[in-house]
């Protein structure tokens, strides 16, 4: 019924920048908390951003100054744009969402999603 889906990833030199999007789409009635969670080679899975519905914003420290996650409700998507990378943050990127999901005419559900994922490389 919903799907999140990752963009943006790729090769990037240390100090460089990227931007990553991730769209819902599907029966969406609304969405609540979107967020980014990274997973590096050998580690366990670890919060980056989140951001609310009303645009509230908390970072994972080590990215504070550096990272900005934004949404576009309209669009149903979030963003995280990602500044003076380095080699330490190669990892897959996830989307997590907690979406209100629409069935049919009266029902509505809510749930996590994650997306599938995006390799971001940062190496020279």
């Amino acid at each position: 019924q919903v799907q999140l889906v990752e963009s943006g990833g790729g090769l990037v030199q240390p100090g460089g920048s990227l931007r990553l999007s991730c769209a819902a789409s599907g029966s969406i009635f609304s969405i609540n908390d979107m967020r980014w969670y990274r997973q590096a080679p050998g580690k366990e899975r670890e919060s980056v951003a989140t951001i609310s519905s009303s645009g509230s914003t908390n970072y994972v420290d080590s990215v504070k100054g550096r990272f900005t996650i934004s949404r576009d409700n309209a669009k149903n998507t979030v963003y995280l744009q990602m500044n003076s990378l380095k080699f330490e943050e190669t990892a897959v990127y996830y989307c997590n969402a907690d979406i209100n999901v629409r069935y049919g005419s009266s029902r509505i559900s809510a749930g996590c999603y994650w997306g599938p994922g995006a390799q971001v490389t940062v190496s020279s």
